[in-house]
């Protein structure tokens, strides 16, 4: 049994510094500005042996005006009707302040199970902030420091109880708990029906496993956070005309017909040269972070000025890090002439992005989520593609024919020879050739074999990696 803990407090507490500390890893930005985290971000939390949800919330501002601050003062109030159990920070070397005394009404308006923590309490002058918070009407403080990891046992104690409170609340109600993981395992006989291919090319079915991690990334005030709650049917992440609103990489599971798609949603990224503030270059670099968890990414790309340079950086810098891709046009709904637009993107997408030659180019609208559905579509469409297996047998036929189509090119007189194909591993689809001097074969000839695999094995868009190694030479250990 697991419950949800939220930590809320005024900006600048130290808020995300626990988070991380009770994550057991960085993964919520940390900064001396006020107002780093906006989002309310969640992850699983740990303390000894405990297991359970923890929620980072954006500083609590008492505004009402529809700015971001009261946005992000939403969102807030969103973590706390979804708590268990809540944190309430305080810088107790600041003592109690006016936003302090005014979240406290709001929290004992929630009805749910407060403790007042006082963060930054490793030092004396931390005492009087730690006796000034008594009269927050919570009780006795908790001395705490998030950067040090001090009173994690008291955190303990109040999880623990948490836990015990809703494992009992469940064995009252008469529920069961079904772990699927509790079952005995049993041996699992391969049919016909699930294998492809016949004789020996004869290989099992991709299986796609539950979960999928997309990340949605693109240039500042591209929709990105406009779309994935338009996906997840809620105001999940802040959005608002401001460009660089979303700082944090936020996951978001969201579930689609019958598979968990762990959506994350990441900062805007711009050229480097016009990154000169700390704080976005932190946020950057936490969205260039989400593309290595990913496995999908969905580049999106604003309809109404699309392949920019930065769109082109990073579609290049996608393929490098070898994941599937899709190109998706937002704000299609603004553009007037569809089809004629549509023609001439699919042409520049070919002409701009050879690497990935043949990549879905998905329009679609976040505001009004037209199109997602196709959107999903192409996903799992380049999900199957970056787990294709080719055997060895079909490789080496595709291979003659294309040796025989277009012969390697003489190097110095000599003629190169192709000895064997095999496929070394997927995700993605990486591929070795054996030839008689490897470090001679033209890189042309070598684009010419990706593309020709992308083609006949129907692979459009999907990143290749080609390895070209020398054979051995069987006379090489006689005199």
């Amino acid at each position: 049994m697991t419950v949800t803990v939220a930590i809320v407090g005024r900006p600048n507490v130290g808020k995300s510094t626990l988070f991380n500390r009770l994550v057991g890893r960085k993964i919520a930005l940390v900064d001396d500005t006020p107002g780093v985290t906006r989002d309310r971000r969640e992850a699983e939390g740990r303390i000894a042996d405990l297991r359970f949800k923890i929620l980072d919330t954006a500083g609590y501002e008492d505004v009402k005006d529809g700015s971001l601050e009261d946005r992000m003062r939403q969102q807030t109030e969103l973590a706390i009707r979804e708590a268990d159990v809540i944190l309430f920070m305080i810088d107790a070397r600041a003592g109690v302040v006016p936003l302090d005394e005014r979240f406290a009404q709001v929290l004992r308006k929630a009805g749910k199970q407060v403790h007042l923590v006082g963060n930054k309490a490793e030092s004396g002058s931390a005492e009087a902030g730690l006796v000034e918070a008594y009269r927050l009407g919570f009780g006795e403080p908790i001395p705490l420091s998030a950067e040090h990891g001090l009173g994690l046992s008291e955190l303990y104690s109040i999880v623990s109880a948490a836990i015990d409170k809703a494992e009992l609340a469940k064995a009252e109600d008469g529920v069961e708990n079904s772990d699927l993981d509790l079952l005995p395992e049993v041996d699992v006989d391969i049919t016909p029906d699930m294998l492809e291919g016949e004789g020996d090319e004869a290989t099992l079915r991709w299986n796609p496993k539950r979960y999928l991690n997309v990340a949605i990334v693109g240039r500042p005030n591209a929709g990105k956070s406009t779309l994935v709650n338009r996906m997840v049917g809620e105001d999940r992440v802040l959005v608002g005309p401001e460009a660089g609103i979303t700082r944090d990489s936020i996951l978001v599971p969201w579930e689609w017909e019958g598979r968990t798609i762990n959506l994350v949603d990441t900062a805007g990224i711009r050229r480097r040269s016009r990154v000169h503030e700390k704080l976005e270059k932190l946020a950057v670099g936490d969205s260039l972070r989400s593309i290595q968890y990913a496995e999908v990414v969905v580049l999106l790309l604003d309809a109404t000025i699309p392949f920019e340079k930065q769109d082109l950086a990073l579609a290049d810098l996608v393929e490098r890090e070898g994941r599937a891709m899709v190109i998706a046009l937002n704000k299609w709904d603004l553009i007037e002439d569809k089809n004629a637009t549509l023609s001439e993107l699919r042409e520049a997408c070919e002409r701009l992005l050879p690497q990935v030659r043949g990549i879905p180019l998905v329009t679609l609208s976040g505001l009004t989520g037209r199109n997602i559905d196709r959107l999903m579509e192409a996903i799992f469409a380049v999900e199957r593609s970056w787990n294709a297996h080719v055997s060895t047998s079909r490789l080496n036929r595709w291979l003659a024919g294309m040796i025989e189509g277009h012969p390697p090119p003489a190097v110095s007189g000599r003629r190169l020879k192709l000895r064997y194909m095999t496929q070394a591993k997927t995700r993605p689809p990486s591929f070795i050739v054996f030839a008689s001097r490897p470090d001679a074969l033209p890189t042309s000839y070598q684009r010419y074999l990706v593309n020709g695999l992308r083609e006949a094995f129907d692979m459009p868009g999907t990143p290749i990696r080609l390895w070209v190694r020398g054979g051995k030479n069987p006379y090489a250990d006689k005199k």
